[in-house]
């Protein structure tokens, strides 16, 4: 019986460097604390706190971009031969844990700010570091499991974060706490990461003043074009957390309500289909060239906006939403791990962290962007509503064709 289920479990799981575990346990760890605060510090600090909408929203917003700031040194540090991916990822545990800690003492809104400030600014560390370590530590082969593996462990972090978030607030209104045990998962990742592994960097990086990599960065065309269309997917992906429960609550179809509670479980079941689909799906793919897998994406992407349309213009709403957002959620996983595999095909090696840190722009550009359009369209009524996903199912077109053009530039320059 052991040997049977060890042989299920070594066919289940990606065969990694071990360090490849220890660094998605560490990001699960640094997750869950994020979870314990994603919902419910707007909530405190307004309810709690006596902060405006507008200054909570403020606050968050200029941490983003001071996020940013932080992708844009943080991408420099990492491919740095006097810094590194190691001191980048522990500079931004401690800054993040810094963060948390003046929310903590945050009474007011320039305390508030100030938390937000460095929260956002210790992320921007954290994203190109932890990339370029997947990809120092994995296999051009392996890559793409090897993604598909962090990701999953973000994913799961974050949700049981939540969870375990919103069930210390109702057991003890203790809102505080959550900040305080978000700064500890910091601390115990930086731990983690410091006695486990060590620098990944490859020894022979040039040196390079701050902003030379971001030159030759922002001047390679493929990256350029791509970075277009990961703007495109990302936004999709907000789509998903700030317009489709709004769209579902409010323009369902068929004369019903979909409520809270019905809310509540189709979105749980797209994030448990995504857990559960990640690994198998990106092992699937392996054998697609990366734009490839892409296409497929963007496919997924499309077929599951119109399905989100039927859901607000036809009968039995709670059946096309469900449906729609488990292709979405088959979309997604086949998109994350590709994104970050595809940048690092694309970047030259000693530039790696650079190229990852424009990649993880893309992301915080797409949630700027994509949030804003989709409540405007909501906010104008029935015919922009039902129509904003329709056009946004058209923007599939004009990214597949980019793939198309990706994928051909790609194998001409021998980089797939």
């Amino acid at each position: 019986m052991k040997t049977a289920l060890a042989r299920w479990l070594s066919q289940l799981l990606p065969a990694l460097d071990h360090r490849m575990w220890i660094l998605a346990a560490g990001r699960l760890l640094s997750q869950v604390g994020i979870g314990f605060t994603l919902f419910y510090a707007p909530i405190f600090f307004t309810t709690q706190v006596g902060l405006t909408a507008t200054q909570v929203g403020l606050g968050i917003g200029l941490g983003s971009v001071a996020g940013i700031g932080g992708r844009v040194l943080g991408g420099s540090l990492v491919d740095s031969p006097t810094a590194g991916r190691r001191p980048t990822l522990l500079g931004s545990a401690l800054v993040s844990a810094a963060a948390d800690g003046v929310l903590i003492l945050a009474h007011n809104f320039p305390v508030f700010l100030l938390g937000n400030l460095l929260m956002g600014f210790g992320v921007g560390l954290y994203w190109p570091a932890a990339e370029s370590v997947a990809a120092d530590i994995s296999t051009p082969a392996q890559r793409n499991e090897a993604y598909a593996l962090v990701r999953l462990a973000d994913n799961i972090g974050l949700g049981v974060g939540v969870v375990a978030g919103g069930a210390l607030i109702s057991l003890t209104g203790a809102y505080r706490a959550l900040f305080a045990i978000d700064g500890i998962t910091f601390l115990l990742f930086f731990g983690l990461i410091y006695a486990a592994i060590a620098e990944t960097r490859p020894a022979d990086n040039p040196a390079r003043s701050l902003l030379q990599g971001w030159g030759h960065a922002l001047r390679d065309n493929t990256l350029m074009v791509y970075a277009l269309v990961n703007v495109l997917f990302t936004g999709y992906l907000a789509q998903i957390q700030s317009t489709l429960p709004l769209y579902l609550n409010r323009f369902a179809g068929g004369g019903e309500t979909l409520g809270e509670g019905t809310l509540s479980l189709l979105f749980t079941g797209h994030v448990v289909l995504a857990a559960i689909a990640q690994l198998p799906v990106a092992r699937w793919l392996k054998r697609y060239r990366p734009a490839q897998g892409l296409m497929m994406s963007a496919l997924l992407w499309g077929l599951g906006f119109g399905l989100v349309w039927l859901s607000g213009t036809g009968q039995f709403p709670l059946a096309w939403g469900g449906l729609a957002l488990g292709i979405m959620a088959l979309a997604m996983v086949a998109y994350t791990p590709i994104g970050s595999t595809l940048v690092v095909a694309l970047a030259p090696d000693a530039l790696r962290g650079v190229y990852l840190s424009v990649n993880s722009m893309c992301w915080a550009i797409g949630y700027l962007i994509g949030p804003p359009v989709g409540g405007w369209a909501l906010d104008r009524g029935n015919a922009a509503a039902h129509g904003f996903w329709l056009a946004t199912m058209g923007t599939v077109v004009p990214a597949l064709a980019v793939l198309i053009w990706l994928d051909r530039r790609l194998r001409r320059l021998g980089r797939s």
